[in-house]
């Protein structure tokens, strides 16, 4: 290990965020594991959170070498594990897919944020194993046909270009748009994917929760989630493609208390990022100008809600602030004072 060189500023937020993810996937994930059923699925929840748990000894070392202050995050006290059944095996599947999407995209930027060897090569090794999950969950959605495969469309026989500036509009109502291409509708479908997990999600925790305010954000943004999977089909729809077809990630009717307040409005928080992160990446490949204004107002909406749900979690104290600089102002009148 490169204990005599110091860990940058791009090293340590990649550490404690990846401890913070991490400390929160192994709980739900063994909270998961309790009540699959499935002797396919089973393993591979089994494998994510395998994966978490050797990342956070990983982690662990790392800190104490560096006499890096390990997070608090999340513990024992977070989950019960002793509620009754929550989300179907199909559910727990598919959650684990998505995370897994998330992972490998957090895991390339952690990746390009490091210089040491020691934890590139980490994040290197990290990011085959989050491959490989991926893979193995989109392989069995696929042989027990509950993916959602993008629509076919048909593959270009000739080479062609733009020859007209038409191609970038769409705001004009009195203007007929052209159809989406590939790039748009495969945005579309993704979006419609992962507010559908969302949604889900939102829905678990505020029947669960037994706090009246995170009920209501997690109730607002099941409401938002919808709103904007019906935006992304009716595009679909103008252009006579079919919507996906959803597998069944169900949750039960338990009211049973099961996560901590504070975790799932950690998760919800993820899962916002995520979000913004994708409508900003579907909102510079789109080309027709209505797709992107869209976007740009969907991921407003969702910044203010992660805003809101921010503020709830500053007022309640469950927002654990990440490492930062010390404030010199601060510094230099404590010295004045001694």
């Amino acid at each position: 290990m490169s204990s005599n060189i110091r860990l940058t500023s791009g090293e340590i937020a990649s550490l404690w965020t990846n401890y913070m993810n991490d400390s929160m996937s192994k709980l739900i994930l063994n909270f998961m594991i309790k009540d699959i059923k499935d002797n396919e699925i089973l393993p591979i929840v089994q494998y994510a959170r395998d994966m978490s748990n050797a990342h956070l000894n990983d982690f662990t070392k790392i800190f104490e070498v560096e006499e890096f202050a390990i997070p608090k995050a999340f513990g024992e006290e977070d989950v019960n594990m002793e509620a009754p059944w929550l989300y179907t095996d199909t559910f727990c599947l598919t959650y684990v897919n998505h995370m897994a999407r998330v992972g490998m995209i957090a895991y390339t930027g952690f990746l390009t944020m490091c210089t040491r060897q020691d934890i590139r090569d980490f994040y290197t090794q990290a990011l085959k194993m989050t491959t490989e999950l991926y893979n193995r969950t989109l392989d069995l959605q696929l042989v027990k046909g509950i993916n959602a495969r993008h629509p076919n469309i048909t593959v270009p026989k000739e080479t062609d270009f733009v020859d007209s500036k038409d191609y970038l509009s769409g705001l004009n109502p009195f203007h007929e748009k052209r159809p989406l291409n590939a790039i748009e509708i495969s945005y579309l479908y993704m979006n419609i994917m992962t507010n559908s997990l969302g949604m889900k999600i939102c829905l678990s925790y505020a029947q669960t929760s037994p706090n009246k305010e995170v009920q209501e954000y997690m109730l607002r943004g099941k409401e938002i989630a919808k709103k904007h999977i019906k935006l992304f089909v009716d595009i679909l729809m103008d252009n006579d493609i079919d919507a996906p077809r959803l597998p069944d990630i169900a949750v039960s009717d338990s009211t049973t208390w099961t996560f901590s307040d504070k975790m799932m409005m950690f998760q919800v928080s993820l899962l916002m990022q995520a979000g913004i992160g994708n409508y900003a990446t579907a909102a510079a490949a789109s080309q027709r100008s209505d797709l992107m204004i869209n976007y740009e107002r969907l991921s407003l909406e969702v910044a203010r809600y992660s805003k809101s749900g921010a503020d709830i979690m500053i007022k309640n104290s469950w927002l654990e602030q990440p490492p930062g600089t010390n404030n010199r102002n601060q510094l230099a009148r404590k010295k004045e004072e001694s």
